[in-house]
């Protein structure tokens, strides 16, 4: 289950990039760690091309004050709260990485290497009392993963992200997909 993640862009000239698109399209993306209910950075579909807007990250829960923050994609199409969504409504959330716990409470950032590279997180959205809102997808941990969590998010390429926002066939598909190798940072603080 991813609970946190990045989005900094003053560490990373692409997450910048999408950042201001955010601000020039008048949203106000959290930076820095973003927590569950804030409101993040997405890339969705527009009208000719993709666009970067901000939704907040969870879908409410069922009870009041819960958020589902994650949906398993192994069952995302048998489940009423994310089926409709993921079949018309992909997202995905731009990051320079994530965070899970180990099991003795270390904290650890995953990314492809040290730095702050760009990871793209699979997602989808609906809109609830007027409000856009939006889940991330996990799917099985590959092994640099396992040893730390029992979940990881479903991981997208920069040159995928169209294809999962726009082509239905490619999203089922890529569900089943394996994850690329990451790197652990366990983090102190």
């Amino acid at each position: 289950m991813c609970g946190r993640f990045t989005f900094q862009p003053s560490d990373n000239s692409e997450i910048n990039k999408i950042y201001q698109l955010a601000v020039d399209n008048g949203y106000d993306p959290k930076i820095g760690e973003v927590f569950p209910t804030d409101q993040t950075a997405i890339v969705k579909s527009g009208q000719n091309q993709v666009q970067v807007v901000t939704m907040k990250w969870g879908f409410p829960g069922f009870k009041s004050g819960q958020n589902i923050i994650n949906a398993r994609s192994e069952s995302i199409m048998q489940k009423p709260m994310f089926a409709d969504s993921f079949l018309n409504r992909r997202c995905v959330y731009p990051t320079t990485g994530f965070f899970e716990w180990s099991k003795d409470k270390i904290k650890h950032r995953f990314n492809y290497g040290t730095d702050s590279e760009t990871l793209y997180i699979a997602g989808c959205y609906n809109i609830f009392n007027g409000e856009a809102r939006s889940v991330l997808l996990t799917t099985a941990p590959n092994e640099s993963m396992i040893k730390i969590h029992d979940r990881m998010p479903l991981i997208l390429q920069k040159n995928q992200i169209k294809s999962w926002i726009y082509d239905q066939n490619f999203a089922i598909d890529f569900l089943k997909s394996e994850m690329p190798q990451l790197i652990s940072t366990p983090l102190t603080n």
